[in-house]
């Protein structure tokens, strides 16, 4: 049944509670509700979490988001990782609707003294009401303001050891000193309410003053408490939601080719692979992510450019997984041995980063599966198996597997194989076209990894409708690729993040790729280095997760043919050796740019999160401002992007003042942290940025006075 205070349509909650909503260590999300009551009387509402240890916060006050709504909201932060719980209360508030009607009436001299003590029986009630903790700190964290003294009232005796139980008995000892202290102030100002010597409008103000209005908010007095369902929310370590990815083929890396054709290329190796690594950290990335390490089919292998026949030489497709030398399970012997992965990924944990692999659910024809387990794939009318293929595209090199044949001994032979390569150090995987494969497969599996390895974080790659993308986060999926490479126009992006950023960032945390080995956009092919830095800039700031393929750098560009989104020469089907010292010193070379990025993003706080993203009105379309503020840190970054790579751009930007922090329309000083010159702005500001030069600006927000 309704409660007495109906609480109704809680947010953030996934299939009515069913399903856990996401969140990180540190994270700050709002909890909302429509909360009313019958008649006129007042109402307050808060909400209450609950960590992994049953331990709760202190309640959060919630406001009313919007007049006359009846939809009140609170932000809270949970710690660490594990199942959280939040619940949301509502009680009547007769303190409040008494200082309401005795507002109107006192000063109008009607029914003064009955009024006046009414609201002294109600301090006496929320005085008697008090009992040393108060119902904004039932978490059992000292008070605002507690002191701590070593010895005396209130403070830890003498000789008391400062262990788990004497810091317990101190905090109870100072909540006992300042419930006795909130005791005797309410009765005090009851009985002044209720002496005739004193003016009535002196008495009514000595009700509300800051101290009483702060001693009811610490211990409210509340009547017919309602409380709604407990809700959960898991919480993952950060890397879940914020983190700077790279991506690139190891075999590239140290490849030897012949540039006579009279000898076949030698693969690169996780070794050679392993010296690329410098200079992925000093670009500021957080996650190396490899594509498949295991051996290749050679069975209708692709050739370069994706033609149906292999020349000598050719390496095949990384997804085309399988060959006598064994499937999931193994490195590609070209590759070198799982000593040399282990030392790979030693190297990357030495320089602060995480290695993520494939997880790719498919095979070549010469993958072992394929004679082991035939009935793990699907067959045709005339019994051969059938290939991948959504016509018109067709994948020769590939077939799917048919979950729903051994529904088991597919799955048991999954697990094994990502505790593998968990076994060697490997703690993300980035899943391939999950939307292919059952939802119930990936939500048994992620939900048994999680159980013993809360930390193995799984990313969605996961180019598919709305409904597939969002159903695959709900299930346990930690983050998901996006639309993101589609998204260009202001309207578009704006649009785009905006959903992103609210509701959805309950369950969906976005990584931005500007490109992968599948998708070189149209506005990339014909922007040139500027479009790259475009690209970087919005993908780096408007997501706390973004990612580039190797060649990103180097503004790679050239499409296999027009209209195409396949880069010609792609990396794909064949060995692509690059000079990477022209990322630094060719006239195409962004390397230093992203580099500063990532090191923008990770001195500033605010660009970790996503549900601070705020846009700011620009009248013209050309140009996109948005921004993001962490209160806890004091740190805004205003970002302005000319969308155009070819022209300058110029335009007005209007502010939308209370998103950065500030009330008043007065001016404050910014400053640019890509070319470390300070502004002077104010709630409209003229920009012109011009591609060939800069095409965005960076601000780091400071008021006048801390200028």
């Amino acid at each position: 049944m309704i409660g007495r205070i109906p609480i109704l349509d809680v947010e953030p909650v996934l299939d009515c509670g069913r399903r856990p909503a996401k969140a990180v260590t540190g994270e700050t999300f709002e909890v909302s509700a429509t909360v009313f009551r019958e008649g006129h009387e007042m109402l307050g509402a808060g909400v209450l979490l609950r960590g992994p240890g049953g331990e709760r916060t202190p309640l959060a006050l919630m406001r009313e988001l919007a007049p006359g709504t009846d939809r009140y909201g609170a932000d809270v932060t949970v710690g660490a990782g594990g199942l959280w719980q939040f619940q949301v209360e509502a009680w009547g508030d007769p303190i409040a609707h008494w200082r309401h009607d005795a507002g109107i009436k006192v000063p109008r001299g009607l029914e003064t003294e009955l009024m006046l003590t009414e609201g002294a029986l109600l301090l006496l009630r929320a005085a008697q009401g008090i009992r040393g903790a108060s119902a904004a700190n039932r978490g059992g964290v000292p008070p605002l303001g507690a002191e701590r003294r070593p010895g005396g009232p209130g403070g830890r005796p003498p000789g008391l050891a400062p262990d788990a139980a004497g810091e317990r008995w101190h905090r109870s000892a100072i909540a006992a000193q300042q419930a006795r202290a909130a005791r005797a102030e309410l009765r005090e100002v009851a009985a002044l309410l209720r002496d005739p010597a004193v003016p009535p409008w002196d008495r009514l103000a000595a009700a509300s003053s800051d101290r009483v209005l702060a001693i009811l908010a610490e211990y409210p007095l509340r009547d017919l408490i309602t409380r709604s369902p407990r809700y959960p929310v898991i919480v993952h370590r950060q890397r879940a939601l914020y983190g700077a990815w790279y991506e690139f083929f190891p075999r590239s890396e140290g490849v030897e080719v012949d540039p006579m054709g009279y000898r076949e290329p030698r693969s690169g190796t996780l070794r050679n692979a392993a010296g690329r690594l410098d200079d992925i950290a000093d670009m500021g990335f957080d996650v190396v992510y490899l594509p498949p390490v295991h051996p290749i089919g050679s069975t209708a292998r692709k050739g370069a450019n994706n033609v149906l026949q292999a020349g000598p030489g050719d390496p095949g497709s990384p997804w085309a997984i399988g060959s006598p030398a064994g499937g999931h399970d193994t490195l590609h012997p070209e590759l070198g041995t799982f000593a040399d992965f282990d030392k790979f990924a030693a190297r990357t944990r030495e320089l602060g980063m995480e290695v993520a692999i494939d997880l790719a659910l498919q095979t070549s024809p010469d993958h072992p599966w394929v004679t082991e387990h035939p009935e793990w794939f699907s067959k045709r009318a005339d019994g051969r198996i059938a290939y991948a293929e959504n016509p018109p595209k067709k994948y020769q090199d590939i077939y799917p597997l048919n979950f729903d044949n051994d529904p088991e001994g597919i799955y048991a032979e999954v697990l094994r194989v990502v505790r593998l390569w968990m076994s060697h150090g490997v703690r993300i995987f980035r899943v391939d076209n999950p939307h292919t494969k059952p939802l119930p497969f990936w939500e048994r599996l992620l939900a048994e990894i999680a159980r013993t390895d809360p930390d193995v974080l799984f990313l969605a790659e996961a180019f598919t409708r709305p409904a597939m993308m969002r159903a695959l986060a709900k299930i346990g999926f930690h983050q998901s690729y996006t639309y993101f490479t589609w998204r260009n126009t202001a309207a578009e992006i704006t649009d785009y993040a905006r959903e992103l950023a609210g509701p959805v960032a309950a369950y969906m945390r976005p990584n931005f790729f500007a490109n992968t080995p599948d998708i070189l956009h149209e506005y990339l092919q014909h922007g040139g280095p500027p479009a790259f830095k475009i690209r970087a800039v919005l993908a780096s700031m408007l997501s706390p997760s973004w990612g580039i393929y190797s060649g990103y750098e180097l503004s790679e560009n050239v499409p296999v043919r027009p209209g195409s989104e396949e880069y010609l020469d792609s990396e794909k089907y064949q060995y692509r050796p690059r000079d990477w010292a022209q990322a630094y010193q060719g006239p195409a070379g962004i390397a230093p740019y992203i580099a500063r990025l990532n090191a923008i993003r990770k001195a500033h706080p605010a660009l970790h999160w996503l549900r601070n993203l705020r846009f700011h009105h620009v009248d013209q379309p050309e140009l996109i401002c948005f921004s993001k503020r962490l209160d806890q840190a004091e740190d805004t970054v205003l970002v302005v992007v000319n969308l155009d790579p070819h022209q300058p751009r110029e335009a007005t930007v209007w502010l939308d003042l209370p998103a950065l922090g500030m009330e008043s329309s007065g001016d404050f000083v910014v400053v640019d942290e890509l070319s470390g010159q300070s502004h002077r702005w104010g709630q409209a500001n003229y920009v012109r940025l011009d591609p060939a030069i800069e095409p965005a600006h960076i601000f780091q927000v400071k008021t006048s006075q801390s200028a």
